[in-house]
């Protein structure tokens, strides 16, 4: 059964990331400088997160906009339609900045453990606590893709290495903190909405993974929950 629920969410997730064949011809061959004049199935939504007139229309006001956004998150194809994984990423940040301040409030990262590192898979944020009190965060992290989902559960950070160089990825990996054979939180120089996720590590912001670097130390307790969309 298990088999078959994550077929079906990979198969989901595919399909999130399909545009209609009429949207692809009218970027054209170079669509990666072009703007779709197509009114994508979640133009209100989009419109509205950014601020534009919403109509439900595109118009070259919309598709600039949007394209905007999808290439500072690494979106592809970047041609201002207002696609599923588009609105995807604008509503799990919506869903982030509604947190607020008390990422803990359902209760689920343990408060008897000291000081912990939480990641919260569903919504992609991790903050650190000391009981129950927040020290840090919330903050939006990139966790495993479909097929190298980061493992829930209650982990320890084992070892810290101020540059890590990965063998697997070729890149360097500052400020990582493992904490679950080979899963570690570490800096990205890319946006944490990029799709379709990571290699299974937390990646954070430069200055997330720098923070994070301060507060914890060998030992501290770190707890994953969760299901991220699309694994």
């Amino acid at each position: 059964m298990r088999r078959k629920t994550r077929r079906a969410a990979a198969a989901t997730g595919v399909a999130a990331l399909v545009v209609p064949l009429s949207v692809a011809l009218s970027a054209g061959s170079a669509a990666a400088a072009t703007c779709t004049t197509s009114t994508g199935p979640y133009q209100k939504q989009v419109e509205k997160f950014l601020g534009l007139k919403v109509d439900g229309k595109q118009s070259s006001t919309d598709c600039k906009a949007i394209r905007a956004f999808q290439t500072k998150h690494l979106i592809k194809p970047n041609i201002g339609y207002a696609g599923p994984v588009t609105w995807g990423v604008m509503n799990l940040m919506n869903k982030q900045k509604a947190v607020g301040k008390n990422p803990n409030a359902a209760g689920k990262c343990p408060t008897n453990k000291g000081r912990i590192a939480c990641v919260n898979l569903t919504l992609q944020i991790s903050w650190i606590q000391d009981g129950s009190k927040l020290k840090y965060g919330p903050v939006p992290v990139r966790t495993g893709r479909n097929g190298a989902e980061t493992r829930t559960g209650s982990k320890k950070i084992y070892s810290k290495v101020r540059n890590h160089w990965s063998t697997i990825y070729k890149v360097w990996m500052p400020y990582t903190q493992f904490f679950d054979r080979g899963i570690a939180f570490h800096q990205v120089d890319k946006s944490m909405y990029a799709p379709p996720g990571s290699g299974g590590c937390v990646n954070m912001r430069k200055a997330d993974a720098q923070a994070y670097w301060s507060l914890l130390k060998k030992g501290d307790d770190v707890y994953v929950y969760g299901r991220k969309a699309g694994t």
